[in-house]
Parts: structure tokens; sequence; C-alpha cells
């Protein structure tokens, strides 16, 4: 794995435990961040198989017949399927790549832990182990109460039930990574 990714936008991760609220906490930040001007883009990690085609569908009965990939495009939406068997993990660089003609202010990375990009770090008490918070990308932390860990200096420690802090620091974390300036 590279020591970083390069990207022509700013890319945060949000990372978390399973079961701490990284969804949740997103599905309240995005709205204010368009709000605020930002067209953001998200990559979701997913521990498990998923298959968003059903079985009777044109599009589905081409991909099984061996479209590789399988983009299917109406007035109001497109999805793009890429089979990958054989893929161990998914590779953040080649998915950050694809958001690259969408022209994102920011890409928000849900999951990828373990990937080198700056990070939002959640944690609940009782969810996981605390080291999550130590790690040398973490930018900040959201937490109920006090930080499980002693944070360093440079780490904005956050209330997780305040959204609109949290969106607040996101805006200004994206202001310091780029030219562009959000209101």
């Amino acid at each position: 794995m590279k020591t970083s990714i390069d990207s022509p936008f700013p890319v945060l991760g949000v990372a978390a435990w399973s079961g701490t609220g990284k969804t949740t906490l997103l599905a309240q930040v995005l709205p204010r961040l368009r709000a605020h001007g930002l067209e953001v883009g998200v990559i979701k990690h997913a521990h498990h198989s998923f298959d968003i085609d059903k079985p009777g569908k044109d599009s589905y009965q081409l991909r099984q017949a061996g479209a590789a990939p399988m983009l299917i495009a109406s007035r109001q939406r497109f999805a793009l399927m890429q089979e990958t068997p054989g893929q161990a993990e998914p590779d953040l660089s080649k998915l950050l790549a694809m958001m690259v003609p969408h022209q994102p202010d920011l890409v928000i990375v849900e999951g990828f832990k373990a990937w080198p990009i700056p990070k939002l770090v959640l944690y609940r008490e009782g969810i996981g182990e605390p080291s999550i918070v130590s790690n040398e990308w973490v930018q900040a932390v959201a937490t109920i109460g006090p930080a499980p860990l002693a944070l360093s200096a440079t780490v904005a420690h956050l209330n997780l039930d305040d959204i609109e802090a949290v969106t607040q620091w996101v805006i200004s974390w994206v202001n310091d990574q780029s030219r562009t300036v959000v209101f």
C-alpha cells in the first residue's frame, strides 16, 4: 500500500468500528455540506457481498452474460457495475480515480480504515478498540464525552452529537486543503 494517496480533490476518511454510527452521522452532515455549496462524493466500503441489480432485469441478464462493466443509465441516475472476482479488497486509489470526472469538492470515504488518508474517527465507549483514535492519519476524533486516549495537540476533539460542529469542522478542513473557500 502507498504511504499516501494523491488526489485532485480533498479526501476525508470517516473511520469507526461497526455500529458506531458512521452512516447515521454522514446522513446528517451531507445535507449541511450541500447547503454550504459543497459537491460531496462518497465511497463506502462493504465488508459483505452485495448486488444493486435484480434478477430478471435486462441489466442483470447482460451482466450475467459477460458485460464488464455494465452501465445502466436513465435521466435521473446511472450505475456502473463491475464484477471483481478474486479481488481481496477494493483498491481505494482506483475508486477515487472514478470520482475525478465528477469533480467533487470533497470525497468522503466511509471505511477503508487502513488506507493512508486523513481521517475523522468516530468512537463510542464499548464499541471496538480505542486505539483507532491514535492512527497517524487522524485529523479529528468525535466522541460522546472524553476521548478514550490522549490526543495529539493537532487532533481536534468533537462532540459526536453536535452535528453542526462536526459539519463546521469538515468545512474548515476542506478549506485548509484547497484554495476554494466555503462559507
